[in-house]
């Protein structure tokens, strides 16, 4: 198998195992991987667009066989740590909270509510005390660059919101719903903000591009329920613009970053160095080496 490991510069896609079927991916592999914090949920694809070095990863798993409770979200980003991924566009379906955001539109949400309460959102503990700053959660120049993405791609797009994210794997009740629409949240999912705190800890620049399947059950059409088959009709629908996106977004990322996603970290270990057990120095290499001797 190819060296991965000496790879920088790469980005990452996260979401359905459909994006990575494109016509212009070349040099094509599939990778498996293993962490200290477990396999992630498929093998990785790797490939190039043009010359921008990609890996693609499946979410769920292949056939959809992980919940977003079960999904290994920390052996996700870590894998793509260890890849060379420095930027995830992380694609994902969610309902709509807002009469003016449609199906088939695309959110980039710049904010996240947490509501999960069963998973591992943190590289951190275990020995090692790590605090990063989540004010600002997903890349600031990702998301500028889905809205020229899309603009360019003809499509229906927000470029700011809120992306309320709950356990599941349960849709939400009227009540939840209209709770969270009190709250002016743009758009609800199950995974993103795990992601987006684990990115931010490995340092790795991330943004949401939220597929809008449905208006969640606080709309009078969806009052009764939410329909999985018609969730899954405009998500298929959506899979092909998800890949027209995302290659306008490569096309037009520069190749250095400006932002600070690659500073995260910095001064963020709380525990004194020569308190690190050398087992979480080794284990969390790829986050901490760095900082940590």
């Amino acid at each position: 198998m190819t060296d991965h490991h000496g790879v920088t510069g790469r980005i990452g896609v996260i979401g359905g195992s459909g994006l990575y079927e494109m016509p212009e991916l070349t040099d094509v592999e599939e990778v498996t991987l293993d962490t200290p914090f477990g396999p992630p949920s498929d093998s990785f694809i790797l490939g190039s667009l043009g010359n921008q070095p990609m890996a693609f990863l499946s979410r769920h798993g292949r056939g959809h066989v992980y919940s977003p409770t079960e999904v290994n979200f920390r052996a996700n980003i870590y894998g793509m740590k260890l890849l060379g991924a420095d930027r995830i566009l992380s694609v994902s379906a969610v309902g709509s909270m807002k009469d003016e955001i449609h199906p088939s539109d695309m959110v980039f949400p710049d904010q996240f509510i947490d509501r999960t309460t069963k998973r591992a959102s943190t590289f951190f503990g275990d020995g090692v005390v790590g605090h990063v700053a989540m004010a600002h959660p997903v890349c600031d120049q990702l998301c500028r660059t889905y809205a020229k993405a899309a603009q360019k791609c003809g499509v229906a797009y927000h470029a700011r919101g809120t992306y309320v994210c709950i356990e599941g794997p349960q849709f939400s009740t009227r009540g939840e719903s209209f709770l969270y629409r009190s709250w002016g949240v743009s758009v609800i999912g199950m995974t993103n903000v795990t992601e987006a705190k684990l990115a931010r800890e490995a340092e790795i620049c991330y943004g949401t591009i939220a597929l809008v399947t449905d208006y969640d059950c606080w709309h009078e059409e969806e009052a009764h329920h939410v329909s999985t088959e018609a969730v899954i009709a405009v998500l298929l629908a959506n899979v092909e613009r998800g890949r027209q996106l995302i290659r306008e977004v490569v096309s037009m990322l520069p190749q250095e970053r400006s932002c600070d996603c690659g500073r995260a970290l910095e001064g963020g270990i709380i525990t004194a160095p020569d308190r690190i057990p050398a087992e979480a120095k080794e284990r969390l290499k790829p986050i901490i080496g760095k900082y940590v001797e």
